[in-house]
């Protein structure tokens, strides 16, 4: 199958005053399109930074992203602003919901910056929000919810625009067990239902088990499986 994201030759750096400090050195590896992948590694190994220059939040130092065809590491800010919107949905650990939007209202703000009628937002929310199985909690406010629905709802959000790909950074992180099992289980069928290319960051091992491919990262390397 054709690979959807190629990372080649990547390396990241942060200042911190006169220091460097290196994340990411010379990391290279493909994900064919409709697969499940799980970064992990300990924390501070560069996972986090990796899903966030996948997804266009960030920037390599050095090395190419191609995501879909498109040469992210190319597109000025205006341009990759545009193309996150319409290719990834985000999932974080601590939801981001707005607590004073609606479940609806929430799932509705990235289609707020397309050029879809009223109509068909809400049919586009209506959708996601079945999907994730809390259409009846459409009209809840993120308090009324536990923490186990808000994060199907911000999967919700994630999922209504359609993008290509789905990027979750320690999705499960901040849910108790049954919780987390939901929301692994909702991914796995994003994944095999929808066609879903999801790569997911996680420290949990019961979380990794969901996906096709596990790669691990140490001190900036990806270790070779």
């Amino acid at each position: 199958m054709e690979p959807i994201i190629r990372v080649q030759d990547v390396s990241k750096s942060y200042w911190r005053d006169s220091f460097e400090i290196p994340v990411l050195n010379n990391i290279s590896f493909e994900v064919p399109s409709g697969e499940f992948l799980a970064l992990m590694g300990p924390s501070g190994s560069g996972k986090t930074t990796l899903l966030n220059l996948i997804a266009g939040i960030d920037r390599p130092d050095r090395g190419t992203i191609n995501v879909a065809g498109t040469d992210i590491v190319a597109l000025n800010e205006s341009r990759l602003a545009s193309w996150r919107a319409t290719h990834v949905g985000f999932i974080f650990q601590f939801y981001n919901l707005i607590p004073v939007l609606t479940a609806y209202e929430n799932v509705e703000l990235p289609l707020l910056l397309t050029s879809l009628s009223k109509r068909e937002r809400r049919e586009h929310v209506e959708t996601a929000l079945t999907v994730v199985g809390l259409k009846d909690r459409m009209r809840h406010y993120p308090k009324q919810l536990s923490g186990g629905q808000e994060q199907r709802v911000a999967i919700a959000r994630a999922i209504t625009t359609d993008p290509t790909l789905l990027v979750a950074d320690e999705p499960t992180g901040d849910l108790d067990k049954h919780s987390a099992d939901e929301i692994l289980t909702l991914l796995e069928r994003l994944n095999l239902e929808f066609k879903k290319t999801i790569v997911m960051v996680t420290h949990d091992p019961r979380a990794a088990e969901k996906a096709h491919i596990i790669r691990h990262l140490d001190k900036g390397e990806l270790q070779q499986n």
